[in-house]
């Protein structure tokens, strides 16, 4: 069985990786869940168009992914609308930049809550459905933040080690159902969340903007460029191809080299 038919959901994925990973399994004959933030007639739009330029089917939830109650929902539209959730991406994040002592306690508590803990409801619900199918993927969009750390960053930081250890421990207990659990860790992806922490960053470490994405940012990546959201797209799309049946359990970096210090 192939990607075509099946359902995938996505967390975040008005925009950035998650539009981008929701484009690329649209392209090989997933049905959709959209999710995130937006106006409403933009989210619409993406939509529409990926319904149209794919012929698939797309659904959308507002899911508020701090909220467990809201992701039970958005789980029961896609089995209402498609007959539940094949591939579940937990790409949904934010991010805050702060030294520790500083950190404000409800960014921790909401990073935590959407970037960590919005993961395991998602799973622990979608998990059900693909046992019974006898078959599933999960991918979660972790972080090279998964595996090194960076100043100021507490709360990303302590999450994405999170997610990669839920990664690990789910895909032993599923290893004999037809699921893989995989973690994709992107280096530096030019997007709307990036963007936003560039002034942060600045402020935090007194330095330019300028200097931050190529002191900082880039600094990290042999590569000295930015990561595609089409190279992280067509590696989560791999991990939910039958020719990865055997990758499960694993933490991939996808980082220009960041992590090979």
């Amino acid at each position: 069985m192939g990607i075509s038919g099946k359902t995938a959901l996505v967390t975040g994925s008005t925009s950035g990786i998650g539009l981008g990973i929701a484009t690329e399994l649209a392209t090989a004959g997933a049905n959709i869940v959209l999710n995130g933030f937006g106006e409403a007639s933009a989210v619409e739009q993406v939509r529409s168009d990926l319904a149209r330029q794919h012929n698939v089917g797309v659904a959308y939830s507002n899911a508020d992914i701090s909220k467990p109650a809201q992701i039970a929902e958005m789980i029961a539209l896609a089995d209402k609308e498609f007959g539940g959730v094949d591939i579940l991406v937990n790409n949904a994040g934010i991010q805050h930049v702060a030294p520790i002592e500083e950190f404000p306690v409800d960014k921790w508590d909401a990073i935590i809550a959407i970037n960590l803990s919005g993961a395991f409801h998602t799973t622990r619900l979608a998990v059900p459905g693909m046992k019974r199918k006898r078959w599933g993927r999960v991918v979660n969009i972790a972080s090279a933040h998964a595996l090194v750390a960076s100043p100021f960053k507490s709360a990303y930081v302590a999450a994405k080690h999170g997610i990669a250890g839920l990664t690990k421990t789910v895909a032993l207990e599923v290893a004999e159902h037809g699921i893989t659990v995989n973690a994709i860790c992107p280096g530096y992806v030019l997007t709307p969340l990036v963007e936003k922490q560039i002034p942060d960053t600045a402020k935090a470490r007194g330095i330019s903007e300028e200097a931050v994405v190529r002191d900082v940012l880039l600094a990290a990546q042999p590569t000295k460029r930015f990561v595609a959201v089409d190279e992280v797209a067509v590696l989560a799309k791999f991990l939910c191809s039958d020719q990865a049946a055997s990758i499960t359990g694993t933490v991939l970096p996808i980082d220009g080299g960041w992590t090979a210090h």
